[in-house]
């Protein structure tokens, strides 16, 4: 199984921020979560994090309980807002969400397509899942990244990215079926509520 969780809370989470490549820590609320990621999956035979601090907090916490190292993969990182990174999700322009909703092609100035997260994310998708055959692995990535391997799971178009939600700390499960990749679990958060 390749289990997908989103990274821990951060302060621009909390804040309502774009977060693409700022690098921040985890918030107190955030390494909670993270610990709480760790006793659900801590069982795994692998680890992989986008190279960003905070997906490499959470990797760290989930790859100790299950004595593990933590493989960071570039291809795992969050998709590059540029000019609009950190900004308040309220002062992003309408147009400039609208843009972005009629266009998987659509990059910010300066910043990446949805269409170039799932180019990058795909080929990631297609040999951690034939590694997991050997043993459940975890990605620890962000909300574009693990939205494209729930695309590329299910053989849908990026547009359907703007109709799904991901939480912090939650878990996607993607698993290995006679016909290619399937989607078993998404935004999971049971395991924050104890």
């Amino acid at each position: 199984m390749l289990i997908v969780a989103r990274h821990g809370r951060t302060v621009h989470n909390a804040g309502g921020r774009l977060q693409g490549r700022v690098d921040l820590p985890l918030d107190d609320e955030g390494r909670r979560q993270a610990a709480a990621l760790a006793r659900v999956l801590g069982g795994v035979a692998g680890v992989v994090s986008s190279p960003l601090l905070r997906a490499r907090q959470t990797a760290e916490a989930i790859a100790s309980a299950a004595g593990v190292p933590v493989e960071v993969d570039e291809r795992w990182i969050e998709l590059d807002y540029g000019e609009l990174d950190g900004l308040p999700l309220a002062d992003v322009p309408a147009e400039v969400w609208a843009a972005w909703r009629a266009d998987p092609g659509f990059a910010p100035p300066g910043g990446e397509s949805l269409a170039d997260v799932r180019a990058r994310v795909a080929p990631a998708c297609e040999q951690l899942l034939e590694r997991s055959a050997d043993g459940d692995l975890v990605v620890v990535s962000h909300v574009s990244p693990i939205k494209a391997a729930v695309c590329w799971a299910l053989g849908v178009g990026d547009e359907v990215t703007w109709r799904t939600f991901l939480a912090p700390a939650s878990v996607t499960r993607i698993g290995r079926g006679p016909a290619g990749p399937s989607l078993r679990g998404f935004n999971d958060v049971a395991h924050l509520a104890t």
